[in-house]
């Protein structure tokens, strides 16, 4: 018998100085039996850096591989304003991603030179479009350590920068920032 996801809660007090967005983030996120906490963190974090009103989950999550982890879409002509991959997606879902996409956005917890190594061997459709954002390891499992159904925490982001305060602890990390080409 197949394992259930487990369903966690996020309470989020996002302060995105670079954007100037200040926000009360609650939202849940369903962790599918051969996800990890950390590709789980991820996904809270990337949608937390990226918050507008208009960015979603992927319905489907992992059941659907081939839509984004989370995407932005114009209301109006419903063309995807960006499109978030968690983890080190294939050179054939970037190429899909940049197709359908004016920006792409990659956040990983593994190393993003792996990425760009698979790329360097395919054709991807205007990689200039494609950032990686690299979370440190250390980071996103001592976030995990309270690993609780809830999470609940501050989140400054600044300059690539990020502090999450929970309670009496207070967790910094930068991210590492990638293109899959120079947008020179």
């Amino acid at each position: 018998m197949a394992q259930p996801s487990k369903l966690y809660r996020f309470r989020i007090d996002l302060s995105d100085i670079d954007r100037g967005i200040y926000e009360q983030l609650d939202f849940r996120l369903a962790m599918h039996p051969s996800e990890s906490m950390p590709y789980m963190l991820t996904r809270a974090l990337a949608y937390a850096c990226n918050y507008s009103e208009a960015l979603e989950f992927s319905a489907q999550g992992l059941g659907d591989p081939e839509s984004a982890a989370l995407s932005h879409s114009d209301a109006t002509s419903g063309r995807t304003l960006l499109w978030i991959e968690i983890g080190n997606p294939s050179p054939k879902k970037l190429h899909k991603a940049s197709k359908a996409s004016q920006a792409v956005k990659i956040y990983t917890y593994k190393d993003a030179t792996q990425i760009l190594r698979d790329c360097e061997k395919e054709n991807v459709h205007q990689p200039e479009k494609i950032e990686i954002y690299q979370l440190n390891d250390k980071f996103l499992t001592a976030l995990g350590e309270e690993s609780s159904r809830e999470f609940r925490f501050s989140l400054m982001v600044q300059e690539g920068a990020l502090t999450v305060t929970r309670g009496e602890e207070i967790l910094n990390t930068e991210f590492k920032r990638y293109y899959l080409k120079d947008p020179a």
